[in-house]
């Protein structure tokens, strides 16, 4: 364990390539940050469930355990809370979602910039830190408690990622209007934009835990104009309509 002072954050790296650890480490540190490191599946679970780290830096093939189990061990067996940032040398959609999908709040394909790395970096841990007041946001039978970080539909707890959280809060707390895509990826990431794929893979993982297994679909895609989180059953269109006027009055 580093005795470092805390500047940028404390951050472990879980990378089975000691070259390309070390230069990423060193580069880290000089930026400001503390860094751990673990050569293997095993070793990085073991410390990332026994730390207070402020960020994970998980590489997706590691031996021992690769770093999707690793991933989806600290979130649902050890409930660790800190964002995970997946390094992968595979650039499908298919491998991103799975990345996601298991509790990765962001991913970054190799060969990959030590500046973008730590843009990346920094981006999380901001929006980790950053402090928000208790609300309880309901849109039809969802609710979210943004203290509890508890999200519920039709008496049904529901489990999403750390961005699948904010993705929710930032729709719901707009509901019924229409969120742009560039609005989403700006309050999420800030000025460290993803690849296209990003948003797509995480509101595809956010429309499947919250929609399907429910009849009544509450997320909608606006081709061109954005996304959107409404009621829009037969019970509840007129109460939508009157939002929606309501919201055209004010602009």
């Amino acid at each position: 364990m580093h005795a470092k002072k805390r500047r940028s954050g404390f951050v472990i790296l879980v990378e089975d390539n000691r070259q390309n650890a070390q230069a990423t480490g060193e580069y880290l540190e000089s930026q400001g940050y503390t860094v751990d490191y673990a050569y293997d599946g095993i070793t990085g679970l073991h410390l990332a469930s026994s730390n207070d780290y402020d960020a994970i830096v998980l590489d997706g093939m590691l031996p021992g355990m690769d770093g999707l189990e690793v991933c989806r061990r600290l979130r649902d067996e050890n409930k660790v809370g800190a964002p995970i940032l997946m390094l992968t040398g595979r650039n499908t959609l298919d491998d991103k979602v799975a990345g996601l999908d298991t509790g990765a709040d962001d991913y970054l394909c190799k060969p990959f910039d030590l500046r973008e790395l730590e843009a990346r970096l920094r981006t999380l841990i901001r929006r980790e830190r950053r402090q928000v007041s208790r609300e309880i946001l309901s849109v039809g039978d969802l609710t979210f408690d943004t203290g509890t970080l508890s999200v519920i539909r039709a008496e049904q707890e529901l489990t999403l990622s750390p961005i699948g959280l904010r993705l929710l809060a930032i729709l719901m707390r707009e509901s019924p209007r229409v969120v742009s895509r560039s609005r989403l990826e700006r309050e999420v990431w800030g000025e460290s934009l993803p690849d296209s794929d990003t948003l797509r893979s995480h509101l595809y993982i956010l429309r499947r835990a919250i929609d399907k297994p429910f009849a009544n679909p509450l997320m909608h895609t606006l081709p061109t104009a954005g996304y959107r989180l409404a009621d829009l059953s037969p019970s509840n269109k007129g109460a939508t309509a009157k939002a929606s006027d309501s919201t055209l009055a004010t602009v």
